[in-house]
């Protein structure tokens, strides 16, 4: 249940960046194109980060919850079934040929297998996942958190983000739940591969997580098999799904369409902290 305390937070919040309802529609859809609504949406952005940050803090925790109260049915978001052929082929396989590549701005690049993830210490966490549709649901999660696997490859003073890459494709990956995902909903050409990035505060979190278990069983392909990120203080659209790779980099102008994420690209905030 959510406090006053949290009410009167994400009023403030939204009211201090200047949200409009009319700046989104559906969620998951299009944003106003124009160069004076994009300067304005960047800035709103931008002072959403700072005051989420102020209020907040950085090491300040989401809320956690009981087994008790788990929601029996937990809505997919996004993509639910990437038709990516290389993803396919892992899939039938049940992901025993997986490995997730973290390069980068790293001292020690290196890839990771499933069983190497699950041999790092695992953090259970029972959240709620926010979407920015207007649902919510809990769930339980088990996976290593972020900031270990980043402590295996020494990250380098000069990186400031995680990009997580992933396998799936908005638009040719299109889920029944979230019917404004066509190809008209991408940027100019074919669907690109999803990505998104969280700046090294949040990886270094102690809720950010890779999660590979959901509920006490194996992701699903649904849910984002093998791997998916869990960034409990950000809306739902952060949490990238089918992750394939991970890099740390300075900046990500030079990634996708240089806002730091899929959903970034066609006008969503970069953070979208709660």
């Amino acid at each position: 249940m959510t406090s006053s305390l949290d009410r009167d937070r994400r009023l403030f919040l939204a009211g201090a960046a200047g949200l409009a309802a009319d700046v989104m529609l559906s969620g998951c859809g299009r944003v106003a194109a124009s160069r004076e609504g994009q300067t304005a949406f960047e800035a709103a952005n931008e002072m959403s980060y700072a005051v989420q940050r102020a209020v907040m803090g950085s090491k300040a925790l989401a809320p956690e919850f009981a087994l008790s109260d788990l929601s029996p049915d937990f809505r997919a978001n996004g993509s639910i079934d990437p038709k990516d052929p290389a993803y396919k082929a892992l899939a039938a396989a049940k992901f025993a040929s997986w490995s997730m590549p973290v390069t980068g701005l790293v001292e020690k690049p290196r890839s990771f297998t499933l069983a190497d993830l699950k041999a790092l210490p695992a953090r259970s966490q029972i959240t709620r996942h926010d979407c920015v549709e207007g649902w919510s649901c809990i769930g339980q999660w088990k996976g290593p958190t972020l900031s270990s696997v980043l402590d295996l490859v020494a990250p380098k003073s000069e990186a400031r983000y995680v990009v997580f890459h992933c396998f799936d494709q908005l638009g040719a990956d299109q889920s029944e739940g979230n019917p404004d995902l066509d190809e008209s909903n991408t940027l100019d050409g074919p669907p690109p591969k999803f990505y998104g990035s969280i700046d090294m505060a949040d990886a270094v979190h102690p809720q950010t997580i890779l999660a590979y278990e959901m509920n006490g069983e194996p992701l699903s392909i649904a849910h984002g098999a093998p791997l998916r990120l869990r960034l409990e203080r950000q809306l739902g659209y952060k949490m990238n799904k089918y992750i394939r790779s991970i890099e740390l980099v300075e900046s990500f102008k030079a990634i996708g369409g240089g806002k730091g994420g899929y959903w970034e690209d066609l006008g969503y905030d970069w953070y979208a902290g709660i």
